[in-house]
């Protein structure tokens, strides 16, 4: 608020000072920044290494389903049973028309994936992604698998 200077009136002039919302904005926007790469990263797995490895496509018409060192499923990052597995992907990713694709730790058993695929397929899908990352180089140059 300021005080009007000049004239014969003693009246308050109210104007609203936006730099303290400048300021408070420009802090939210950093903190966005800074938060939103972390919330797309899904479930913590150590993936598999392999030659050919494609980025995943970044739009928003696919969903991830991860199986952890534990053994534990998500579907992107919500927890699911394998029991309820079938329905959920076929609510969330058959009717949606979206692409599923597999994210799995190394230390996950053979079977475990295996049971996972079919719950997929069962649940009418038709073509599933598997995720894995490249091989590391060491020191020599050489990619360690």
């Amino acid at each position: 608020m300021g005080v009007l200077s000049g004239g014969d009136n003693d009246g308050l002039l109210a104007e609203i000072n936006v730099t303290p919302f400048v300021d408070v904005m420009l802090v939210l926007l950093i903190i966005f920044m800074v938060t939103a790469p972390m919330l797309t990263q899904g479930v913590d797995v150590e993936l598999p290494q392999t030659k050919a490895v494609k980025n995943l496509p970044q739009d928003q018409e696919h969903m991830v389903l991860s199986i952890d060192v534990d053994g534990s499923i998500f579907l992107d990052e919500y927890p699911v049973e394998l029991d309820q597995l079938e329905s959920m992907l076929a609510k969330h990713v058959t009717e949606q028309k979206k692409e599923l694709f597999l994210r799995a730790d190394q230390a996950v058993s053979y079977g475990l994936v295996v049971r996972v695929m079919g719950e997929a397929k069962a649940a009418g899908i038709e073509s599933l992604g598997v995720v894995a990352e490249e091989p590391k180089p060491s020191r020599d140059g050489k990619a360690t698998p």
